[in-house]
């Protein structure tokens, strides 16, 4: 595919859905267009799928699923090895199409696919964790649990990780014994086609449909599907809870969420001010243009170092190179698409009408490159209060909002004062101080002296309205499974 407006060149041609091991258009035909964040011009067109597909995908699903369980644990981790090796194979060739489709920086996307090839890795071997107990319910007889799959699951994927989460979430369902209908973002849905390619190639027909589309039809109609019983998303959380009131409309499901965050860095007097400084950029996750749901963006910074503190910050967020996504120098590329830009543009003005000082960012880089694309300074607001609304609302996008505390009760109070729960960070040498702190804060996933990282075989996943279930740890692969009590008397 050749961007001629751009002079981009994208390794994929005529990207298609997978359904029952085939690569297919939709059953419309109709297609919709990727539009490159950098430029607002149009990348090329992928299938928009319809209710109908994934009905089709259903039904490939469903015939392809007694085969894929019967299959030992070691059967289906060799494939899930295979797949992982492939992936790995096509690393560059699907790194250069994310970067364009997505906007994010070529320097911090390298790592995704390797990501997506660990998690692949991880799970193909956890097959035989996938058992059940023995209990001494009667003397004389045999009381036991067993783990089955669900069947067909869908995965609904969201638009900042696209290939990551593509391809890391279908370890698994399908190491559960589970075939899969996942939809990819329609924001940065080219990546997926060549995921779809790879799934073709090694694996069954029938285990992995991969159908693109928009959520209000797509999307809804995985959701819907009255025997689609197991459905993950992750995404936003109105979105999240539209998905729940649509699946219980049609049936009782088990729906999982990975949903947003507006996320709490607390740092003591104490803390190492050599690397909080840079962890808060890096927390706040500017690399990505902060389009992640884990990002620390709110920074409580204690009133003995605030000054000196933000002064810090504040230099080192204005010396980011925002610029072309595939340069290897640049810090920061546009944010994903025009919906989401809109957005951060509206939460600017929100935090300046609210009294928030702006400290860093908050408009257009200045120059020709960006006088299209969906562009944005890092933007730092100093002086927040709780009362704000940027204080409280998720913005998904490149602002970092800055508290100043001197009591922590009061602090922690307003840590927990959104409605969401996902991360949250404490940095101070006090480890009697940090882990109590860690313990007060009401979220899933707490760093104490850093930020952002995930580790192997460790759940992820959210309080409150940040979500419900975990992922990337063994608790993953079981919520894939329902348990059966068998009764053996003797």
């Amino acid at each position: 595919m050749d961007d001629q407006a751009t002079g981009r060149n994208l390794p994929i041609d005529n990207p298609l859905m997978l359904i029952g091991g085939e690569l297919v258009e939709s059953e419309s035909g109709r297609r919709f267009a990727s539009i490159d964040p950098a430029t607002e011009e149009e990348l090329g067109t992928v299938p928009e799928g319809s209710a109908k597909d994934v009905a089709r995908a259903y039904e490939a699903a469903a015939a392809a699923q007694p085969g894929w369980a019967a299959l030992s644990p070691a059967e289906r981790g060799a494939y899930l090895r295979k797949l992982a090796d492939a992936l790995h194979e096509q690393a560059e060739r699907i790194l250069i199409t994310e970067v364009i489709d997505t906007g994010n920086t070529i320097a911090k996307m390298r790592g995704d696919v390797g990501a997506a090839v660990s998690q692949l890795t991880y799970f193909s071997g956890l097959g035989y964790e996938i058992k059940g107990d023995t209990v001494p319910a009667t003397p004389g007889n045999l009381h036991m649990t067993v783990r089955e799959p669900y069947g067909v699951v869908g995965r609904i994927i969201p638009f900042n990780h696209p290939i990551m989460f593509a391809a890391a979430k279908l370890g698994p369902a399908l190491m559960a014994g589970n075939t899969v209908i996942e939809k990819p973002s329609e924001q940065s849905p080219l990546s997926a086609s060549i995921l779809a390619e790879i799934c073709a190639e090694v694996l069954p027909a029938g285990v992995v449909n991969i159908i693109t589309g928009f959520g209000r039809e797509a999307g809804d109609a995985i959701v819907r599907h009255p025997k689609i019983k197991r459905v993950a998303f992750i995404g936003s959380v109105p979105t999240g809870m539209a998905i729940q009131r649509s699946a219980a409309e049609v049936a009782v499901k088990n729906v999982t969420l990975e949903l947003g965050g507006k996320n709490p860095m607390i740092v003591f007097p104490d803390a190492d001010m050599e690397k909080a400084v840079p962890a808060a950029i890096n927390g706040m996750n500017f690399a990505w243009q902060g389009q992640s749901c884990g990002s620390t963006s709110r920074l409580f910074l204690h009133a003995d170092i605030y000054d000196s503190f933000l002064e810090d910050l504040v230099g080192r967020v204005k010396a980011m190179k925002v610029g072309d996504p595939l340069a290897e120098d640049s810090d920061m590329g546009p944010i994903n698409n025009k919906g989401q830009y809109e957005k951060v543009l509206h939460y600017i003005s929100v935090g300046k009408e609210d009294g928030g000082r702006l400290v860093a960012g908050g408009k257009r880089p200045k120059g020709k490159a960006f006088e299209k694309g969906f562009w944005i300074e890092p933007t730092v607001f100093a002086d927040m209060t709780p009362d704000m609304r940027l204080a409280n609302e998720e913005v998904f996008g490149p602002v970092l909002s800055v508290f100043k505390w001197d009591d922590l009760d009061r602090v922690i109070e307003i840590a927990n004062s959104v409605e969401y729960g996902l991360t949250g960070a404490v940095w101070t040498r006090d480890i009697s101080a940090a882990i109590a702190t860690a313990h007060r804060i009401a979220s899933g996933y707490i760093w104490v002296n850093g930020v952002g990282a995930h580790y192997p075989a460790m759940s992820f996943g959210g309080f409150r309205n940040s979500g419900t279930g975990r992922e990337e740890g063994i608790d993953e692969m079981l919520s894939y499974t329902e348990e059966k009590a068998i009764h053996v008397m003797l």
